[in-house]
């Protein structure tokens, strides 16, 4: 059975870093982590705490529990439904979702052509 300590160490994994920079992260002692995953002890809730504050975008249910996914879904947004009328949180969502992929399309875009001038300069 996963504990808590060992989703931990999935998220830490999930985050690329080492787990002496996750320990220090969160202000716990060095080899905190390692520690608690070789004893397979329980993460005390002032850790889940820091843990939660430092990194907002996991999701402490899943931390806890292990059900739902690891991170937040941080598109949900709370608005006054009164700007968008009839309109769903989830259209809205998933307008939202559109606007910021298409605008990541256009920074692309727009970053390729200047390395290209760049490059084409260069040659000169």
């Amino acid at each position: 059975m996963f504990k808590t300590i060992d989703r931990i160490t999935l998220f830490i994994n999930h985050l690329g870093i080492s787990v002496r920079k996750f320990d220090m992260s969160i202000g716990a002692s060095n080899g905190y982590t390692l520690r608690m995953k070789k004893n397979r002890a329980s993460v005390g809730s002032d850790m889940l705490e820091r843990i939660a504050e430092k990194y907002p975008s996991i999701s402490i249910d899943w931390l806890i529990t292990g059900e739902g996914s690891m991170l937040r879904d941080n598109l949900k947004i709370n608005l006054d439904k009164d700007l968008f009328e009839n309109m769903s949180m989830e259209n809205l969502e998933q307008k939202v979702v559109e606007k910021i992929k298409e605008k990541q399309k256009q920074d692309l875009m727009n970053l390729l052509k200047e390395i290209a001038a760049e490059i084409h300069n260069n040659k000169k």
